[in-house]
C-alpha cells in the first residue's frame, strides 16, 4: 500500500490556504518522509455558508501540483479532487496533459461530478447536467491526449477535426474518479483506473451528495464488486483504490504506532492500494514535523 500526503486544509472563511507551509517546502519534506503521492483539492469559488460550517479555500491544483512538481522527483501528483463538469472538457485535458509533460509523467487525475451548488451557480454550469458533463469530459479527455484528429459534438460545444499536442507523458493518464454512488462505480469499472471513494461518515457524505459507506467490510465488498465488474467489462489492468485515513490519533503519528499500523493492514486487507492521510496542521513548523514523525514512523524511505 502506497501513501498519499494531503495538503492540510485551512477550515472556516478566515484561515489563510497556505497557514500549513509553504507549498514547495511542505511538497518536498512530504518525498523525503517517504511518500508516494501529495494531492490537493479544488473549490474554485466556495460559498460562505458552506465556509462558516467547516468549509475550506483551495488552491488552483493545477497550477499548484506544476509548483510541487518543479520541488519534487518522483512525488505522484493528485488531485483530489478536480470538478469535471466546471471545466469544458478541453480545457481539463490540456491543463492535465500540460501538468503530466512538465513532471515527466506524475499525474493521477482525480475526478468527482461536484455537488456545492453555489459553485455551480457561480461558474455558470447547470448541476443538473453534471453526470452528462462528467460523461463528456471522460469522453474527451482520451480523444484530446491522443495526439490525433478527432470530432465531438457536445452539449454546449462543438469539436471538428480538431488535433491536441502535445500528448501526455502518460498514455493514458491514470483517471481516479470519486464518490460512493453506484453510477461512480460504474464509471471506474468501465472507464477509470482508480476509485476514490468516500470517508468521513453520515454528514459528509449528506454534504457531498453521495451515499455513506460504513465499515470496512462494507468498502471491501464494495472493491471486491467494482473490480469484478472491470473484469466482466473485459479490462484486465489493476484497479486502484484511494483510502483517506482518519485514525483517532493521527495528529500525533508516532503515537500509538501499532494501533495505526494494525488499522493500515486491515484497510489493505479491504483491497486499498493508496491510502490518504494528512496532518490537519496550521504551521509550517507543525507540519514538517509531522511529516518527518509520520516517515519515521510508518514509511520505509522515512526509517
Amino acid at each position: 500500500m502506497r501513501f498519499v500526503f494531503h495538503y492540510p486544509e485551512a477550515g472556516g472563511p478566515d484561515g489563510d490556504v497556505l497557514d500549513a507551509g509553504p507549498l514547495h517546502k511542505v511538497a518536498a519534506a512530504a518525498e523525503k518522509a517517504g511518500f508516494d503521492g501529495f494531492s490537493l483539492s479544488e473549490h474554485p469559488v466556495p460559498g460562505a455558508r458552506w465556509l462558516h460550517s467547516g468549509g475550506h479555500q483551495t488552491l488552483d491544483p493545477f497550477v499548484a501540483l506544476g509548483h510541487v512538481a518543479a520541488a519534487t522527483v518522483r512525488l505522484r501528483l493528485l488531485t483530489h479532487l478536480a470538478v469535471a463538469p466546471y471545466r469544458n472538457p478541453f480545457l481539463l485535458a490540456k491543463a492535465a496533459a500540460t501538468l503530466d509533460r512538465l513532471s515527466d509523467g506524475r499525474l493521477i487525475l482525480g475526478l468527482g461530478a461536484g455537488y456545492q451548488k453555489s459553485e455551480f451557480h457561480a461558474l455558470g454550469v447547470d448541476m443538473d447536467e453534471r453526470n452528462a458533463l462528467f460523461d463528456e469530459a471522460l469522453d474527451v479527455l482520451p480523444m484530446h491526449w491522443s495526439g490525433e484528429p478527432f470530432s465531438y459534438e457536445g452539449r454546449h460545444f462543438s469539436a471538428r477535426d480538431v488535433v491536441a499536442r502535445p500528448r501526455p507523458a502518460q498514455d493514458p493518464i491514470p483517471i481516479w474518479i470519486g464518490g460512493n454512488s453506484e453510477l461512480s462505480r460504474r464509471r471506474v469499472a468501465r472507464r477509470a483506473q482508480g476509485w476514490m471513494p468516500m470517508s468521513g461518515g453520515a454528514r459528509l457524505s449528506a454534504t457531498a451528495r453521495t451515499p455513506a459507506l460504513g465499515t470496512l467490510g462494507e468498502l471491501a465488498d464494495a472493491v471486491t464488486a467494482l473490480r469484478t465488474a472491470a473484469a466482466e467489462a473485459g479490462r484486465d489492468e489493476p484497479i486502484d483504490v484511494l483510502h483517506s485515513y482518519r485514525g483517532e490519533g493521527i495528529a500525533n503519528p508516532d503515537a500509538d504506532a501499532d494501533r495505526h499500523r494494525e488499522a493500515f493492514a486491515e484497510i489493505e486487507k479491504a483491497g486499498v492500494t493508496w491510502l490518504l492521510v494528512s496532518s490537519r496542521t496550521g504551521s509550517a513548523r507543525a507540519t514538517l514535523d509531522w511529516l518527518e514523525a509520520f516517515g519515521a514512523t510508518y514509511l520505509p524511505a522515512g526509517r
